[in-house]
This record gives structure tokens, sequence and C-alpha cells, in this order.
């Protein structure tokens, strides 16, 4: 019985200790920025995407080597070129993504290892054959010194999506 209590105390004690990170969800600069770049993605705003982006931008698509701005702005053009694109979160339509920001100590790589986190379906209906498509999906947002996102890290199965595009880029070309 002491060894539970022991472990019980252990569990509480070190369990709700402070280790630096700091979460917000709701109302705080960073998420607000994502929710709004979410937004300018949603009605093709390049521009306002653009914004937002650091110059260094490096953008990882479920990959370890970044594409390049130019790149990643040539996908984003040719997904809206191909699809009716909204987001959802879970079943819920009225919430379109879930966003969170922390900041962990100890990683001078980024605005000391700030990131936000969001989660949500993309769900794109083809403009060529009406098939709609829905890819759970994942992307972190790291923050650099300058208040820009310095990396972004996609994570979400693209073959469809891929397929989708290929297909209307050879029908456009008939």
């Amino acid at each position: 019985m002491k060894k539970y209590i022991l472990i019980l105390l252990s569990i509480l004690t070190f369990g709700c200790s402070n280790n630096g990170v700091v979460l917000t969800t709701l109302d705080d600069d960073k998420s607000n920025a994502i929710r709004q770049h979410f937004e300018n993605y949603l009605n093709n705003d390049m521009d306002g995407l653009k914004s937002l982006w650091s110059p260094d931008l490096q953008v990882f698509l479920n990959s370890v080597e970044p594409i390049s701005l130019d790149e990643l702005v040539g996908l984003l053009e040719a997904q809206h070129a191909t699809f009716s694109i909204t987001m959802s979160w879970g079943n819920n339509k009225d919430i379109g993504y879930w966003v969170e920001t922390a900041s962990y100590p100890g990683d001078d790589s980024y605005d000391p290892a700030t990131v936000t986190q969001t989660w949500f379906n993309w769900i794109a209906t083809s403009n060529l054959t009406g098939e709609t498509i829905t890819l759970p999906a994942h992307i972190s947002f790291f923050w650099g010194d300058d208040g820009k996102i310095a990396a972004e890290y996609h994570m979400y199965d693209t073959s469809e999506m891929e397929a989708a595009i290929a297909l209307a880029q050879a029908a456009s070309q008939d």
C-alpha cells in the first residue's frame, strides 16, 4: 500500500510541475493569424498567404526535404484550379479547423520553438468530375523571429489530390 501511495504522490508531484510549455488555443495572436491564413487559402488569396510567410520559408510536405516557396504557390494554385475546397473539424461543419499554439522551451532554431498546430479535414470537389475527396490533415507552423511563418510541416496523404490534379491538367491539355 505504501508503494501505491508513493507512486501516486510521485505522479502528482512530477506530473503537475511546470515544464515551461505554454499552450494557448482561443484568442492568441499566432492562432488568429493562422485562422486568417486559412481563410486566405480558402479564398485563393495568394497575396494574403504570402504576407504571413517568411522570405526563407521552408515547407515539408510529408518529407524531410523542403520544397520552395514557388513550388508551394504552384501547388496551391493547382489545387484551386482543380477543386472547390472547404475545411471541417471532424464532423462539425461549423468549425473549419482546430488551431492551437504552444511555446516550448530550450530550442533556439525558431522563435523559441513556438508552434501553431492545426487539424482539419480538407474537403475538395473536383471541378472536372464532381468527385469529392476528404483528407484528414495536420499542419504545424513554426514561427520565426520576424513574427512570420518560418517552417511548415504538412502531414496528410496527398495521393488522391495529386491524381485528381494530374487528371485535370491532362484534360485541360486536350
